[in-house]
């Protein structure tokens, strides 16, 4: 990951072809977010709220509205968007437990 011009570009991983699929909010700064490879991984926003381009979202207000569009989250009406790449790269795997 790199930053230029107050803008986060993911890295040249093996997550190049990931798209988000659908997100959650969990938390104040948590989602849950579902790739399109099928895994769901848990995203927690703190890590890039000290970029002045993030800095709204610590309004929770702002942060729920979160939405999904050409797999990628946005807020704000595409004022502030992140990369698939950045998510899953900062993400740890949810592993949801079967209640019986």
């Amino acid at each position: 990951m790199y930053i230029k011009d107050d803008i986060v570009y993911a890295d040249n991983s093996n997550s190049e072809n990931i798209k988000v699929e659908e997100i959650k909010i969990i938390t104040d700064l948590c989602m849950l977010v579902t790739f399109n490879n099928g895994e769901k991984r848990i995203f927690d926003a703190k890590k890039i709220l000290n970029y002045p381009v993030y800095e709204s979202l610590k309004d929770y207000e702002i942060f729920k509205k979160a939405y999904v569009e050409h797999g990628v989250i946005i807020w704000e009406n595409g004022k502030i968007d992140i990369s698939p790449e950045m998510i899953y790269n900062n993400s740890y795997v949810y592993e949801q437990e079967n209640v019986i």
